[in-house]
């Protein structure tokens, strides 16, 4: 273990020695440009910024992780089929959950979302939240719950561009 803190510890400084980006700004926070390190500013010519319009059309989204229950890691896993609505609202068609090893197969839930011109965001759902980054384009989403005692994180991916009905028949 010392081993490893050791070699991090040295390429950190070799990337600073040749001239690497500062990891820090000067307040100490963010990535030294004067933003905060989760802000992605968008490249001049590369287009327009993200919307909740950028998000529309039907998602699946695959998450793994675990909860803090009592101080113990519960292992839990998630795929569920995630409409959004291209307004800053959202449908969860369908879901399955293993939480500590126990399936659970949800009902339909709405939910809301928000996106920022750098493509970050938030989800928030009847309980659950998260952060989330989008490409561009909006096919890809990374998200990360940030409620209290989870360590949760996973990629939803476009599979249609048109907001569809499920039906698992």
């Amino acid at each position: 273990m010392r081993r490893i803190g050791w070699t991090v510890a040295m390429a950190c400084v070799a990337a600073v020695a040749i001239g690497g980006a500062p990891l820090l700004g000067a307040n100490g926070h963010g990535n030294g440009n004067g933003q905060d390190a989760s802000s992605f500013a968008p490249v001049e010519g590369e287009g327009r910024a993200c919307t909740v319009q950028t998000l529309r059309g039907s998602y699946v989204f695959s998450a793994s992780g675990f909860n803090i229950v009592g101080g113990v890691q519960q292992p839990k896993a998630i795929v569920e089929v995630i409409a959004f609505n291209g307004d800053g609202t959202l449908d969860v068609l369908a879901a399955t959950v293993s939480l500590n090893g126990v399936i659970i197969r949800s009902l339909p839930s709405v939910g809301t979302y928000t996106v920022e011109d750098n493509c970050s965001g938030t989800i928030t759902l009847n309980g659950p939240t998260f952060d989330m980054f989008l490409s561009k384009d909006g096919d890809d989403i990374s998200m990360i719950q940030t409620n209290p005692n989870t360590v949760f994180q996973g990629l939803a991916t476009r599979t249609s561009r048109t907001v569809r009905e499920f039906s698992p028949d």
